[in-house]
């Protein structure tokens, strides 16, 4: 049988729903409950699925707040790694990462009610927040690196990223409840950057 190249094969279809009838189900619980009230138990219930099945997509609850993160890091290094020249200035890591920081903030947004539940959840759960700090973390180690194996000078590896997630951050803070405006406000922020 030939598979076609835009056609996803039917099991891989049938893990998808699943996943997302776990996301939806513990999105909708924690808006319900609030996170620290909701189990696994709880969220496989309500997806209809067993704890088992849970477990084969997700290690625990927190991994389905942060579901996309790997998909996230992954658009953020192949659109970096695009973009970026080598032996790039700060001026030109800057830029890139700010092309790059405009498309995250556009495919993050494009379901606004996920997104301003993640944000209300993140925001309101100690220990979300403290996950949010590493994700971002792990974000700027890996586009450091990705800048050093270009070329950089330490210092334009080190600084580009700091400086792109303090725009993303800035964005985030004037964006509020507005995800439409994210992806504006992240430009804005770069563009008060004076960088030569």
């Amino acid at each position: 049988m030939t598979v076609m190249p835009d056609r996803v094969p039917l099991r891989e279809r049938k893990q998808q729903r699943v996943r997302e009838q776990i996301i939806k189900a513990a999105f909708e619980l924690f808006a319900e409950r609030g996170y620290a009230h909701v189990t696994v138990a709880d969220i496989a219930e309500r997806a209809e699925v067993g704890r088992t099945t849970f477990f084969r997509y997700f290690g625990d609850k927190q991994e389905v707040v942060f579901y996309d993160e790997q998909a996230i890091l992954d658009g953020i290094i192949e659109r970096h790694r695009a973009l970026t020249p080598e032996r790039p200035t700060l001026a030109e890591a800057v830029e890139h990462l700010r092309a790059a920081t405009v498309a995250i903030c556009e495919d993050v947004t494009a379901d606004p009610e996920r997104y301003l539940a993640y944000l209300r959840l993140v925001n309101e759960t100690p220990e979300l927040r403290d996950r949010s700090t590493r994700k971002f973390a792990l974000y700027t180690g890996t586009l450091t690196e990705n800048l050093r194996e270009r070329g950089a000078t330490d210092l334009v590896a080190t600084l580009a990223p700091q400086l792109a997630l303090a725009c993303f951050n800035t964005a985030v803070q004037l964006a509020g409840d507005d995800p439409e405006a994210l992806p504006r406000a992240v430009d804005a922020a770069f563009d008060e950057l004076t960088v030569r």
